[in-house]
């Protein structure tokens, strides 16, 4: 991935090691810049397109290997996956202040988006379907039901394709965008994750907080997935696949 040129005041989206969480794309950051207020319904619809498919093919790689594995047992392999990767993205950016901040809570949102989706194909769910990027707000509690999930990701979808072709009107203040983006992404990532906006802003207060309220609130959002997906997002029981 190349990254865009960073801006004064924007942050600046880092290329991660192989071993530590995975960055959100930089034209998805370019697109959250652009549209503050839907920055989490962008994020979920640009998981389903690059990471559905990742976690797709892992859980078909994973049961030709494996054949007599169990939804439980990849989901749980997935989970200790993406909750340490939660725990590492706090140190991604590098970055000090707001700037700092951002990115590192839209490494986190990112990083469950990936956990969500592998549970999701760990327990033979499709996760490249559209309607896991509903999931993905409903169980990060961007939205509380379904229906308003939808809603606001249809809305956020013409926005998209209207930005492309016409681009996004106004000119706003950066540092407002930024805070703007950062509570959005912050709520997306859990209410801890909202408190370490505003302690990394603070020098030293971060260092208290990162690594505890990365993985706690994953390993919530890990909890509410399996209880999602184990059963089916009909809430109907899960046949063995073949």
């Amino acid at each position: 991935m190349t990254d865009s040129a960073p801006v004064d005041g924007e942050p600046t989206v880092p290329t991660a090691p192989a071993d530590a969480p995975e960055t959100p794309p930089a034209t998805l950051w370019d697109r959250m810049r652009d549209d503050p207020q839907y920055a989490p319904e962008h994020l979920a619809l640009e998981a389903v397109r690059r990471l559905g498919p990742e976690a797709a093919q892992w859980a078909a790689r994973e049961r030709a290997e494996r054949p007599d594995v169990s939804g439980d047992e990849l989901a749980d392999q997935a989970v200790r996956k993406f909750v340490n990767h939660a725990r590492l993205s706090g140190a991604v950016s590098g970055a000090a202040g707001l700037a700092g901040a951002v990115v590192d809570v839209g490494v986190l949102a990112w990083t469950q988006a990936r956990l969500v989706l592998h549970v999701a194909a760990a327990h033979g769910v499709d996760p490249v379907h559209p309607d896991r990027a509903t999931d993905l707000l409903v169980l990060q509690r961007v939205h509380k039901v379904a229906e308003s999930a939808r809603l606001a990701l249809g809305v956020a979808a013409g926005r998209e394709r209207a930005g492309a072709l016409f681009g996004m009107a106004g000119e706003r203040p950066l540092g407002r965008v930024m805070l703007q983006l950062g509570v959005r992404l912050a709520q997306m990532a859990g209410m801890r994750a909202a408190k370490r906006v505003v302690a990394k802003v603070v020098p030293g207060a971060a260092i208290v907080l990162g690594t505890w309220a990365n993985s706690s609130a994953t390993k919530d959002l890990a909890e509410r997935a399996r209880a999602l997906y184990r059963n089916g997002p009909d809430g109907l029981p899960r046949q063995r696949r073949p």
